[in-house]
């Protein structure tokens, strides 16, 4: 999360991808990316804006982060009771927020996302 609080999700996010590209072995000798082109891949790559709806790698990449964020999700869930993180896969439904209010954020939660920064009192993200 401090990666995140850092550099911006979108920032943070692009790096992920850098990253994971440069650890595969063999390395890939191109991608796809869901979206607008990424500065700093380690391999050519071509970005689709909506590529979950137009290329069917996308869409089974896009599946398969989904599933593995769940996943996530149920253990953050048996880790903070209470957050319904189980039920609400990570947006932030009224039950969250009232959660987030009554226990206030975990380790987990994104110091610099706006409602966080709010619950915290906190003016900018530093």
């Amino acid at each position: 999360m401090a990666e995140i609080d850092a550099l911006n999700i979108l920032r943070a996010t692009h790096l992920a991808m850098a990253r994971a590209l440069a650890a595969l072995q063999p390395p890939p000798e191109f991608a796809l990316v869901d979206g607008l082109p990424v500065k700093g891949l380690p391999c050519p790559h071509r970005a689709i804006v909506r590529g979950d709806s137009l290329s069917l790698s996308i869409a089974a990449a896009s599946i398969i982060a989904k599933v593995t964020r769940d996943h996530q999700l149920l253990e953050l869930d048996r880790q903070f009771p209470g957050y319904g993180f189980a039920a609400h896969k990570g947006y932030g439904t009224a039950l969250h927020q009232r959660a987030l209010r009554e226990l206030g954020p975990t380790p987990q939660h994104r110091r610099s996302f706006r409602p966080i920064r709010a619950l915290l009192g906190i003016e900018n993200p530093s």
